[in-house]
């Protein structure tokens, strides 16, 4: 059994590992924190998961979850992840950062978008948690970054182009999310009265995810790529729908296009390219580990209109953090995962 420690385990991401974990048949919990709610069993905070789950939550302790893990998930505000990593891969335990701490290929620009100070990557055997870009890689990390949210939307459904030379390096994107992509934390923006019957932009051009996507687009494409970023909040609870417009560098059809994908995605299970005319619905993915890629050709224009869709909590973040917990411990990817969506 793989033993399993969760930091921030009461954050929508830190229950929503705990609910898929529930079932993975090769793990044991034994520990999980919460600033917020130390002492308390994690069932009392969070009844979904009676009967599943008999143990408490700890304030954080990374010697006592070092001791007892073979790897652990952090599930933090920036700058937290770095501080656990040292002390966890000293000791040869295996982190997973659900936070930004880990994303980055070049630290300064953590340093400029998320703020904070700590020592760096150095020393540190790193990886960037996109499974079906960088499984080689994962597979011999000490820690993952896991993707956000956005970004795992985003670079699904253009990698492909960009490395077959389909599409030109500018690039407009359009996403929309649920309201768990906001955290846990009530706020005004978050609460019922603002959120129901409304949907809204913010960080337009501006968002921290941002960089995460020019940094991985660009790999893809072998040249700077750039990209305009705006993102909406929708009164839904879970989901992201992601639609992109891109430049064709030729006069490519509907078919052509298809198969590009259907190549390049042939043998992963968790992205499904749609057959053309059919588009990715947030419902359709809901509560799984599923990337829906769908597209269009608008010939009057020369532009390729891509869309996908995943669940935010899961491929978006804790499900993608067991797939590469997966792959690190030689287990099949599907392990706990193979989830159909939920459905209406």
């Amino acid at each position: 059994m793989i033993k399993v420690g969760i930091f921030g385990a009461t954050g929508y991401t830190g229950v929503e590992l705990m609910r898929l974990l529930s079932k993975h048949e090769k793990v044991k919990i034994e520990y999980i924190s919460s600033q917020s709610y130390a002492g308390k069993s994690i069932a009392d905070v969070y009844p979904s998961l009676t009967g599943f789950y008999d143990i408490s939550l700890d304030d954080v302790e990374v010697e006592k979850a070092v001791s007892k893990c073979d790897v652990v998930f952090t599930a933090l505000p920036a700058g937290y992840a770095s501080k656990i990593a040292r002390e966890a891969v000293e000791k040869g335990v295996k982190v997973i950062d659900l936070g930004a701490d880990f994303r980055f290929d070049d630290y300064s620009i953590y340093k400029e978008w998320y703020g904070g100070e700590y020592d760096g990557y150095d020393g540190i055997k790193r990886a960037y948690g996109l499974p079906e870009i960088y499984r080689d890689s994962i597979r011999e990390a000490d820690v993952v970054g896991n993707p956000g949210c956005y970004p795992t939307s985003v670079i699904l459904g253009l990698v492909p182009l960009l490395k077959e030379k389909v599409i030109e390096g500018n690039i407009i994107i359009d996403s929309k999310s649920g309201i768990s992509g906001a955290g846990h934390s009530p706020s005004q923006k978050n609460i019922y009265a603002e959120c129901n019957e409304n949907i809204r932009a913010y960080n337009v051009a501006n968002h921290r995810h941002v960089p995460e996507m020019v940094q991985e687009l660009s790999k893809a494409s072998g040249e700077k790529v750039s990209v305009v970023f705006a993102p909406h909040l929708t009164p839904m609870t879970r989901g992201i729908l992601s639609t992109m417009y891109c430049k064709l560098r030729e006069n490519l059809n509907q078919e052509e296009i298809y198969e590009v994908f259907a190549e390049f995605y042939k043998n992963e299970y968790f992205v499904k390219v749609l057959k053309p005319g059919a588009y990715p619905s947030t419902k359709n993915v809901y509560g799984s580990n599923f990337c829906h890629i769908g597209f269009e050709v608008d010939k009057a224009t020369g532009t390729l209109v891509v869309m996908t869709a995943i669940d935010n909590l899961v491929k978006g973040a804790s499900g993608q953090a067991i797939q590469n917990m997966n792959i690190i411990f030689g287990l099949e990817e599907k392990t706990g995962l193979d989830i159909v969506p939920v459905y209406p």
